[in-house]
């Protein structure tokens, strides 16, 4: 009876895994090319933002992203 005990323990020792796998998705990015007339410049911490319809917005190369401050 005891070997029995001890090698089904062992053996769900040894047949699960701790390792899951994690799926990560993208973040939705949204890119403005041009910044509107209205916009008002904040600085936030040291850092530059750009302020318009009641979003804050980081400039790039390729135009302003939305950022959460």
């Amino acid at each position: 009876m005891r070997p029995i005990i001890l090698c089904s323990v062992l053996l769900l020792l040894f047949s699960t895994s701790c390792a899951t796998r994690v799926k990560t998705t993208p973040a939705k990015v949204i890119l403005i090319k041009k910044a509107p007339k209205h916009y008002k410049i904040v600085k936030v911490k040291g850092k530059r933002y750009y302020f318009w319809n009641g979003k804050h917005y980081r400039k790039t190369s390729k135009g302003y992203v939305v950022v959460r401050v």
